[in-house]
Formats: structure tokens, sequence, C-alpha cells
């Protein structure tokens, strides 16, 4: 009997789901982090959390998000990824939830420590799944996982102080970012057949001793050490300022939408050409530019600089994780690559956090934490150059 041809809607509809299904993961990847940033203050008021304590919020994740990624291909391989994807979510969803209840700070802080292990699960495995479903849209693709994971941390920004303030209750504001990743795991369960995906890795593919793993690794963690700064630190710089709370978060929001913005445009517009350097060098002299300005004329225009700082990160996340998946052609390799970039970028980006932490209570201000930030910009400037096409292939497959 000959087969009745498909709708159109029926087949957009499984092409979009996959991605829709993608975008919602992502969408959980950082409200664990960005829902405290503008709560700070009522926090320190409630449960005596000091500076150093409080970027322990944002490097305890990063550390789990580097730190998972690693030991993934080696005790993950017979574990499916289909059982990896619903108990990340379900870690990240127990972690919000059991914030309702906090009353001290070293709970705080193990919930979010928790809540980074279940974002380090899915993290790590995502990018495989965007080469597994869509081999031919990457670009596209991981501009729309990025942009999603991006709107995640900005709608909790601006969220869960509303949320916190209205109710008279931090904790309700914090807690409720465990409803996402419910939702997250019911709409996994639901992709179609023809993605479901039986097991993860194999074999253990070893990218300890391959020195472009190190150098994609080391350049994905500087350049993403600029978000875990602003995420830690921009709501209490702009509060410095004469910001409230609320109006604060927002900052981080209008920050998210020109890293959404970027996300989605960049790598689309890259696309075509394997050669991601021109947008990787732009993206970081537009973030420059907005450091400059925090550093000599934030009361003058600290919007303008957040926005092209947001615009950089958006671009740099997204271009970042996708040359890392230019370098491997196979779904298989290029999940391991973004596995291993991620593991040791993030124990990297963990430490950034600490380190401004740790300037801004020595000098009393955040101006040298973004000095530092722009030293390391002006080095991911010249690392960039490094990324010629021409070596992919053979760049990854030596030592």
């Amino acid at each position: 009997m000959k087969q009745q041809p498909a709708f159109p809607s029926q087949t957009l509809w499984r092409l979009c789901f996959p991605l829709l299904i993608i975008a919602v993961l992502a969408l959980n990847l950082r409200p664990t982090l960005t829902s405290t940033g503008p709560l700070l203050n009522d926090i320190q008021l409630s449960v005596g959390l000091d500076l150093q304590g409080a970027s322990l919020l944002t490097v305890l994740p990063m550390l789990c998000m580097g730190v998972f990624p690693l030991l993934l291909p080696w005790f993950g391989r017979r574990v499916t990824e289909n059982t990896w994807i619903i108990t990340g979510l379900s870690i990240i969803a127990l972690a919000n939830f059991w914030r309702y209840w906090l009353a001290d700070s070293a709970s705080l802080i193990m919930s979010a420590l928790i809540g980074g292990a279940g974002i380090a699960i899915v993290q790590a495995i995502a990018p495989g799944v965007v080469k597994r479903w869509y081999p031919k849209k990457v670009p596209l693709v991981m501009g729309v996982y990025s942009a999603s994971l991006m709107a995640g941390g900005g709608l909790a920004a601006i969220i869960s102080p509303l949320v916190a303030h209205h109710f008279d209750h931090w904790q309700l504001g914090v807690s409720i970012w465990g409803i996402p990743a419910v939702s997250a795991i019911l709409l996994w369960r639901l992709r179609p057949k023809e993605v479901l995906n039986v097991s993860h890795e194999s074999e253990v593919i070893n990218f300890f001793v391959n020195r472009r793993a190190w150098l994609l690794a080391g350049y994905f963690g500087l350049v993403n050490g600029g978000y875990a700064c602003m995420i830690a630190w921009l709501p209490s710089f702009a509060q410095g300022l004469g910001w409230n709370a609320q109006k604060s978060g927002e900052l981080i929001g209008l920050m998210t939408v020109f890293q959404v913005i970027a996300a989605l445009v960049v790598p689309t517009l890259s696309g075509d050409k394997l050669d991601r350097r021109p947008w990787l060098l732009c993206a970081l002299g537009i973030q420059l530019v907005g450091l400059c300005g925090l550093v000599f004329a934030a009361n003058l225009a600290l919007i303008l600089w957040v926005a092209l700082i947001g615009a950089g990160l958006g671009a740099c996340f997204a271009l970042t994780l996708t040359v890392a998946l230019d370098h491997a052609p196979l779904p298989k390799l290029a999940g391991a690559l973004t596995a291993f970039v991620q593991g040791v970028g993030f124990i990297i980006t963990a430490i950034i956090p600490y380190v401004a932490g740790w300037l801004r209570q020595l000098t009393g201000g955040f101006e040298w934490s973004w000095v530092m930030l722009m030293m390391i910009l002006m080095l991911m400037l010249v690392v960039t150059f490094r990324f010629s096409p021409v070596g992919y292939n053979k760049a990854i497959c030596m030592s």
C-alpha cells in the first residue's frame, strides 16, 4: 500500500518540535545561578552571607559544570542519554524547590552545588544532541540553544526579585525555577521516536593529550568568565551606583536581550563560512568597549555598556561551542570534544568571579575586576587567530 505523504504542518512539527525541546532544556541551565544576584542584599541580611560566600553561589555550579563533563566518558558509558537528561533535570528541579525552605547560608550554597551538578549533566549532553538531531544546521541550532540558555538566565534575574518582593519572601523568588525543569522533563519524554537515542558514548576519547582541545577549552573558559562575573557582580555594582534590587536585576535582563539577539543572529550569519574568526574578533571587541565603559564612564551610560557586553558575550558563547563542533565532523567525536571543552572551560570560568569578588573586597570597588576582564579579552583577541579552519582536522586528530 502506498504511503500517504505527510502534510506540511506535520513535517514542520517534526522539524521544529525537537528544536523546542532543545530550547527548553537550555532554558533551565542558568536560573539557578542568576536568580540570586539581584536578591543578594536581601539574602545577606537574612542569612549573613559575606562576599566570598556569595561568590560561591556562582563558583560552585561552574565547578560542577567543569568536573562532570570530564568524568562523563569514564563513568557514563553504560547509562543512556535519556537517563542522564532526566536525572539532570530532576536534580535542577529538586535543588531549586529546596531553596523555598532555606534559612542559612550553608544550605543556600549547598543548593547551588547540587543545582550545578544537574546543570552540568544536561549541559554536557546537549551539544552532542544538537549535532545528531540537526547535523546540517549546527550553527543555527547552537544559536537557538545558546539564546535559550541566556534567556533563562535573564528571565530569572528579572522575575525572581519581582516574585520575592511581591510576596516578601526571597526564598520563593529563587525556588520557582524548579517549575521549568519539571516542564522540560515532560517535553523530553515526548520527543519524537526518530530522535530517540539508546545509549551514550561507548568508548573513552582522551583529549587530555590533545593541544588543540586544551586551547579550545581555555578559550571557552576565559571568554565565559565575563558572563560569570556579570551574573555574580553586575547587580551589586549597579546597586553601588544607586540602583535598587529590581532595577539591577533588569540590567541582567537587558544584557540577556542582547545576548539572545547576538546568539541567534551571529552564528546564523557565519553559518555559510567555516572561518568564524572575524565574528569572534568582533564579539570580543564589543565586550572590550563595554568593559571600558564600566571602568571609565559607568554613570554616564551604564545601559549602553551592559548592552554591548551582552551582545559580545552572546555571540562568543554560541561561536566558541560552534567552533568546537566544527573541529569534529562526527556527532560522537563532537559530543566528546565539547564535553571536554566545557569541562576544563567551566573550571576556568568558575575561578574568575571568585577572583573578581576578592578584588572587590580588597579594593572596595569593582573597577579592578573589570580591568581583569579587559586583560583577558585582549589575550583572547590574539588567540583567536589560531582557529583557522584549514587546520581543524589535523589539530584535533593529532596530539
